[in-house]
């Protein structure tokens, strides 16, 4: 699938090991990513087996789409994990699931893709997004919600001390230019955060 996909699972065998595999077994992947626990999860699997594979990534579900189109024991879902007994259901599983595995937070190749907004270290278009096919991205929403709404968000999700400042800068930018890319919030957040802490962007 190309360099996106060279991507190594933190913890992989013990995430794995912890689920006591059956080989008979129905299992729940419920943060499919780039889909290192799906793959040692099958290795381990007999023919009996189902695994159903859940992400909201709609890059990461094309590749399990892709990777797995020809084994009947991988049901593939696109959605949230929070959503998994539909994505159950929908399997046509209607015994109880012997175990779910959930690996959350953002994956380095998410990371290294500019194009998904999620870091200021490369240009790139505001989104930030698990799935890039439902609701706003960063850039529409900084760019439509009040200095109020933006502060708040700040605080209660990232503590940040700064939040009223950023959020009132970002309503007098944007009335000059739209913010649209990782770099220009960034810089404006850089702007307002004059005190450093040594080796770390104020963005962070």
């Amino acid at each position: 699938m190309g360099e996106i996909w060279k991507h190594d699972t933190v913890l992989l065998d013990e995430a794995v090991a912890a689920l006591a595999i059956q080989p008979a077994g129905i299992y729940v992947d419920g943060t499919y990513g780039r889909g290192g626990h799906s793959a040692l999860l099958l290795r381990q699997l007999g023919a009996n087996g189902r695994l159903i594979v859940i992400d909201k990534d709609p890059v990461a579900i094309a590749h399990a789409r892709e990777r797995y189109a020809h084994d009947a024991r991988v049901f593939v879902w696109h959605g949230s994990f929070r959503d998994f007994p539909q994505a159950v259901l929908a399997a046509g599983v209607t015994d109880k699931i012997d175990g779910l595995l959930l690996d959350l937070g953002v994956s380095s190749p998410q990371l290294d893709d500019a194009e998904r907004g999620f870091s200021f270290m490369r240009e790139g278009q505001l989104d930030m997004r698990m799935d890039t096919s439902k609701g706003l991205s960063a850039a529409d929403w900084l760019n439509q919600a009040s200095d109020t709404e933006i502060a708040d968000v700040l605080w209660r999700y990232g503590e940040e001390r700064f939040s009223r400042q950023i959020g009132r800068e970002i309503v007098r930018i944007r009335q000059q230019t739209p913010l649209q890319t990782t770099t220009q919030l960034a810089d404006l957040i850089a702007s307002v955060i004059r005190k450093r802490e040594p080796g770390k962007h104020p963005a962070t």
